[in-house]
């Protein structure tokens, strides 16, 4: 574990350096601007040896990347709001969470693929936020717990017209609260 989390830091730290080189300007004025602090090196040099600790980790994001992956979404056929059976351990596992979490509440995000109109797909991803709010009362969970909201077509996470694309847009996605 602390090798993988070294190697996810390690990781991340090499693409914000990346991030900052391509900015406007050339390379060489890029590289005059950066300084990097001597504790930052020792920092760095520990994660690069391997010496990070799973209590050197905020206790926040072990619990959100559990989150990302209790919570993960869930898809969708074209034209459908049916549940897929390969998405019923998603929501199995998203009804054990809230059960653990009483507190806990859920707004179920519908969304579409860019084709059909407007309001057809407003429609649709609220169909689909519906199924999965339906999926989850079945498993126990107490409706006013679960809220739902169709984004439609309005907010891709893949862009590009292509049926990989469009299998990635027809989603719905769960924002928890406590």
């Amino acid at each position: 574990m602390k090798k993988v989390l070294g190697l996810l830091l390690v990781g991340s730290l090499a693409v914000v350096f990346a991030l900052s080189l391509s900015g406007c300007g050339t390379k060489e004025e890029v590289m005059e601007d950066i300084t990097i602090e001597p504790e930052v090196v020792e920092d760095i040099e520990g994660v690069v040896e391997g010496d990070i600790a799973l209590d050197d980790v905020p206790e926040e994001t072990i619990y959100v990347d559990i989150l990302s992956k209790v919570f993960a979404d869930i898809n969708f056929e074209f034209d459908q709001y049916r549940v897929l059976d390969s998405d019923v351990p998603t929501l199995e596992g998203v009804a054990a969470w809230l059960r653990e979490n009483p507190e806990a509440r859920v707004l179920i995000e519908g969304h579409c693929d860019e084709r059909g109109t407007n309001e057809y797909n407003m429609a649709l991803g609220e169909q689909r936020a519906l199924a999965a709010r339906r999926y989850l009362v079945g498993l126990g969970i107490d409706s006013g717990r679960l809220s739902t909201i169709s984004y439609g077509e309005e907010r891709p996470v893949a862009f590009g017209s292509t049926e990989d694309a469009w299998a990635e847009n027809r989603r719905c996605h769960f924002a928890v609260s406590m």
